[in-house]
């Protein structure tokens, strides 16, 4: 379609509104005014023809037409007639290297090939190719640099053939070529282009492995550093996807990396410090590896020195406790919702993702939130692998440097090296500690923290010494020192809680100093000083748990002052710390010496934190915290908490309502529904049947809330609902009696083995398991379809432990109110039911499983049967017996016996082991 003319007055219009883009002011007019030009068949035409055929066009009209022309590919390719395409393919062609207009046509071709895949336009590859080789140096870097662009978005599409011919044969070698070009733009181009099909293990690629890598180390000492940092990554891309190519290459490879490691470029060191990350986890080649540790360490260790640049960017070497938050020292807040939990008999290290120790169950099986991370603003946010924000000490800029990945590379290192990498980094941190310079004594301190979680069991013989060393500098002068001491110690608060347990003298000389001088550091005048204090007690809290008791009133007494004295970014913090603190010690806070010390800070920050606040959510997660453990020691200051709960319940979802009848009004942020929710269910546990009255007086009925939310599309307010409607069966049974049946085809639908939302499965598996214990034998319309979901969990081995026991205690609860319905389907969940209860601590929730179990047995003796070897172990393991299920056992055992015979009845005693009979013969007389 070359023969394509514009018409004067479309010509027109659309340099007007090009020349009206400029004029920030009316853009929602002008944005209008541009999705209507996308209703004309030929608007692309229009703007290529602007872009490369208007010389006498301003480069900003024609560079706006050319950006548009970009965005309209990729947002509308698949309505671009073919010829208005074709028109704008031959126009950029023809214009690659035209200096006016070369990069807005590079990026209109690269979205073409990106949106319409290589394959669809395989001449445009071609001349770019081609283009190569052109004498003029503007179309070969223009050429290039689109090439580079297309890389990067199509690197599958061209690591395949193309009508039977694999591009990358021709394009591969040509990229390799201009390593030797005297331009040092084109050089780092180059690289760029070859880098996008290393994690792709291209074929081609691998074919001329040999030859990419002589071009890449023949740059390694490059007068440019962009392309000593492209040759950086490229080299640690490459170890990292094809490391045996480099194998025989690694003394020169490691050699080159500390060297780059060592620049005074800090990018450069930056980049070439990622290959140690890369390096620590390369576990398959340990043994060739280890011999490099003895040069890598200490290369890792100078790097953690804080630099000069550092300093600089940083501050905080002063008093600033007093100086208001900016913007960026606040991180936005997310929120947790609740898991409902069964306690076990021995605490789980981790939670379900595998990263944080969990919290701990309260009498019930609730777990009210999970607990966040013990640095920086607590957000258990999915990946807190990387403790790198680690030192707490530049993570206000929140900016990944050398520091930072030096530290990640000996945590990693020690974690896969052990033994050989602490044996070399001891004695040099003991230079580092012993050093009259301050930055290198923190950097030793730091050092001493990274290779804590890997090294800890060989350099746990030297904590006697450290640990005290490390409780002075909690008193340094400079509060860099004083921060990073408290984020090592927190490193090390599992080994001073497991120390301090053997003996009183370790007691006295551990864990009552730290606590004492932490305390301090809480009421520290540096605030980067208070953000590690309070993470470093976070994790004491977690470690030490009841541990902490007879020092709970001046924390308390310090954390009240903490109120009063920090900024809104340390508050946060400070609440996880309290909310942590109030999940391990429990109801041990429920004293009123430390209510007194608690609530008046907790209500003053309630009162004055407005609705729309994000501080609201970490304040609504330590009250649901606080809530729990004090239990009725709640009760005085409950109703106005429960009121405004409510309130922000029924405000969001009016909010909901506003927006789904008016497309112009935001969507509400449903967190604040979450948190609500969350201290809602705290409050009606912790006050039990106390919170009946203010239930009672809720109008419109909480229930009606709950039945909007429990259909929530967000996973998280429908756990949180079905979390709060299970305590309010427990306390409240009669205000949701009525609206049982409106409840359960919901409750049943969420129940489901392929549950994308395991979390919500639980909750509304565990919510149904309480209404059935209040709803009794009324429960039967509904007990087969909920069996129909709950079997199928039942037997499912690779099911999440907390739903698996929340499965097995609803399953018993509904085999002791209708017994003769679950009973007939016994010998087929009995066995995977028994191995998902007997480990969970004997508690109410565990006792009344079991009594359902006994009904059942009794309904059906004959499905327990094949199972009954599990059946003896369980009822002897089980050690804090109610006195009915006791007899209930007693008569399940006798039954048997006298069902089997004497001398079946003996043979099946026989196969158990000898502790097993023995305590069934001592407790049951059998």
């Amino acid at each position: 379609m070359s023969s394509w003319q514009p018409t004067d007055q479309g010509l027109s219009d659309l340099l007007l509104l090009l020349h009206d883009a400029r004029n920030p002011t009316g853009q929602v007019n002008v944005q209008e005014r541009m999705e209507y030009f996308n209703t004309v068949p030929d608007y692309n035409s229009y703007l290529v023809y602007i872009l490369t055929k208007m010389t006498d066009q301003d480069e900003y009209i024609r560079s706006v037409a050319g950006l548009t022309l970009k965005n309209n590919i990729k947002t509308y390719y698949d309505t671009i007639p073919p010829t208005v395409l074709d028109y704008v393919k031959t126009n950029c062609l023809e214009h690659i290297g035209d200096p006016d207009v070369s990069k807005s046509v590079g990026l209109v071709v690269a979205a073409i090939m990106s949106r319409g895949q290589v394959q669809n336009w395989p001449h445009g590859l071609q001349v770019l190719i081609e283009k190569l080789d052109d004498p003029s140096p503007l179309v070969v870097q223009y050429a290039l640099g689109t090439l580079q662009r297309v890389c990067e978005d199509c690197s599958r599409d061209l690591d395949s053939s193309i009508n039977g011919v694999q591009p990358l044969d021709f394009m591969l070698p040509k990229f390799i070529d201009f390593f030797r070009h005297p331009s040092s733009e084109l050089r780092q181009s180059a690289i760029r282009c070859v880098q996008q099909f290393i994690s792709l293990r291209s074929e081609p690629l691998l074919k001329r492995m040999n030859d990419y890598l002589n071009g890449l180390f023949s740059l390694a000492t490059d007068r440019d550093m962009e392309v000593r940092k492209a040759v950086c990554q490229s080299l640690v891309n490459v170890f990292e996807n094809c490391p045996e190519a480099l194998l025989p290459q690694m003394p020169n490879l490691v050699d080159y990396m500390l060297f780059s490691t060592l620049s005074d470029d800090e990018d450069l060191a930056l980049e070439a410090c990622e290959f140690w990350l890369v390096f620590a986890e390369m576990d398959m080649f340990r043994e060739q590896l280890m011999a490099y540790l003895p040069k890598v360490i200490p290369v890792l260790l100078k790097c953690m020195v804080y630099s000069e640049t550092d300093l600089l960017t940083m501050g905080g070497e002063e008093d600033d406790a007093h100086v208001a938050d900016s913007d960026q020292d606040i991180k936005p807040r997310f929120h947790k919702a609740n898991l409902v939990e069964v306690e076990r008999a021995a605490k789980d290290d981790l939670d379900e993702g595998g990263k944080k120790k969990a919290p701990q169950s309260n009498e019930n099986g609730r777990t009210e939130h999970g607990y966040g991370d013990s640095d920086d603003d607590g957000d258990d946010d999915e990946d807190d692998d990387d403790d790198y924000d680690l030192d707490d000490d530049d993570d206000i800029f929140n900016e990944w440097n050398l520091r930072k990945c030096s530290a990640a590379a000996l945590d990693i290192i020690c974690t896969t090296y052990e033994l050989e990498a602490i044996r070399i980094l001891m004695p040099l941190l003991k230079i580092e500690l012993e050093s009259p310079d301050w930055l290198h004594r923190e950097c030793g301190i730091l050092a001493l923290g990274a290779a804590a979680e890997g090294g800890m069991q060989h350099i746990a013989p030297h904590l006697p010494e450290l640990v005290p060393y490390l409780l002075t500098h909690l008193n340094d002068q400079k509060p860099l020192v004083r921060s990073i001491t408290c984020w090592t110690l927190g490193r090390y608060v599992e080994w001073i809680a497991h120390a301090s347990q053997q003996s009183p003298e370790a007691y006295k000389h551990y864990l009552e100093p730290f606590v004492k001088i932490l305390l301090h550091r809480i009421l520290d005048n540096n605030k980067r000083v208070q953000e590690a204090a309070c993470s470093s007690l976070s994790a004491l809290e977690e470690e030490a748990t009841t541990q902490l008791i007879p020092y709970l009133l001046p924390i308390l007494a310090t954390l009240a002052s903490a109120f009063e004295k920090y900024q809104h970014h340390n508050l946060i913090l400070l609440l996880d710390t309290m909310g942590t603190l109030a999940d391990v010690v429990g109801e041990a806070l429920n004293q009123p010496q430390y209510i007194e010390l608690i609530m008046p800070p907790l209500i003053k920050q309630w009162r004055e934190t407005v609705d729309e606040s994000r501080y609201l959510f970490p304040l609504l997660e330590c009250l649901s915290s606080v809530t729990s453990a004090l239990g009725k020691g709640f009760k005085p200051f409950a109703e106005p908490v429960y009121v405004r709960c409510v309130n922000l319940v029924r405000r969001t979802l009016q909010q909901c309502q506003a927006a789904a009848l008016n497309p112009n009004i935001d969507d509400p942020d449903k967190d604040y529904m979450i948190v609500a929710l969350d201290l809602l269910s705290g409050i009606v546990q912790a006050l039990n049947t106390d919170a009946e009255h203010l239930v009672a007086n809720t109008n419109p009925p909480l229930v009606q809330y709950l039945l909007i939310t429990v259909r929530d599309e967000i996973a998280e307010v429908r756990q949180s609902s079905f979390a709060l409607l299970g305590d309010l069966a427990i306390s409240c049974f009669e205000h949701i009696r009525a609206v049982v049946p409106q409840f359960m085809p919901m409750i049943i639908q969420q129940i489901d083995h392929q549950a994308e939302f395991v979390s919500v499965c639980n909750n509304a598996t565990w919510a149904v398991g309480e209404i059935a214990i209040k709803l009794g034998n009324q429960i039967q319309p509904y007990v087969e379809p909920l069996l129909a979901r709950l079997f199928p969990l039942m037997v499912n081995t690779a099911l999440q432990r907390t739903l698996l026991e929340n499965v097995a205690i609803t399953i018993g609860r509904l085999g002791m109110v209708c017994p003769t319905i679950v009973a007939p389907h016994l010998e087929n969940f009995i066995h995977p039911w028994l191995v998902a209860l007997s480990p969970v601590r004997d508690n109410e929730e565990k006792a009344s499983a079991f009594s359902g179990l006994c009904e059942m047995i009794k309904a059906n003796p004959e499905g327990a049967i094949k199972a009954f070897q599990y059946l003896c172990t369980a009822i002897a393991n089980y050690h804090l017996i109610p006195p009915p299920l006791k007899d209930s056992f007693g008569d399940i055992l006798s039954g048997y016996k006298n069902m089997f015979g004497e001398q079946q009845w003996q043979q099946g005693l026989s196969s158990l082991p000898v502790e097993i009979k023995n305590t069934l013969q001592e407790r049951y007389g059998i």
